[in-house]
């Protein structure tokens, strides 16, 4: 059996980490870098390695260029009195994409999960509080995947929060273009949390 260079296998193997790349894929993808001309090569290897210079926004979390993300220094999203809270930046993303929240956002940076050592002080609960005191934040929108942990967070936090504030979370349910039939217990459970009338 051939043995490939050094440089491929430490290539494959830093792929590798990358989410949802396999072996296999991580091969293909140096195959195909081994076609790259040298200067294509560097301004990827720059790209990565400037993201150890990432910023977060000191407001919600989100990354940043400057203190602040475009979001939470935009005055008019910052009147809506609306605070979007999500697990991470994905969340956020995905949220963004729909172009129907007009608000700001809080990112968590996960749920509670005492197993794993993740409580309150981790997931900077206090910090979330203060934002929505100190803003005269009127409502608060749970964006929190639906999980054990996902609603045990969401309970606590919204203990934290006098009644003055609306606290909601976002439905879950049967997605657009679903059948029953396939849908496992627990979707179909929280469609049913989460009906609304007709």
């Amino acid at each position: 059996m051939i043995q490939l260079p050094e440089v491929i296998k430490n290539a494959v193997e830093a792929l590798t980490r990358l989410p949802s790349v396999g072996e296999k894929t991580a091969f293909r993808m140096v195959m195909s870098m081994t076609h790259w001309k040298p200067i294509e090569l560097e301004s990827v290897g720059e790209a990565i390695i400037h993201l150890q210079n990432l910023s977060l926004c000191t407001e919600c979390g989100m990354f940043a260029d400057e203190d602040t993300c475009s979001v939470c220094a935009d005055d008019n999203r910052r009147s809506i009195k609306i605070i979007c809270v999500v697990e991470n930046a994905g969340d956020l993303m995905a949220i963004e994409k729909s172009g129907h929240f007009r608000g700001t956002y809080h990112i968590l940076g996960g749920v509670l999960n005492p197993l794993l050592g993740i409580g309150p002080d981790e997931l900077h609960m206090d910090e979330l509080k203060r934002r929505v005191l100190e803003n005269e934040i009127e409502a608060v929108i749970l964006a929190i995947n639906p999980s054990v942990e996902g609603d045990a967070t969401c309970a606590y936090f919204k203990s934290l929060l006098p009644e003055s504030v609306n606290v909601e979370r976002i439905g879950f349910g049967v997605p657009i273009g679903g059948s029953l039939e396939y849908l496992d217990p627990m979707t179909i459970t929280k469609a049913l949390e989460n009906r609304k009338r007709f």
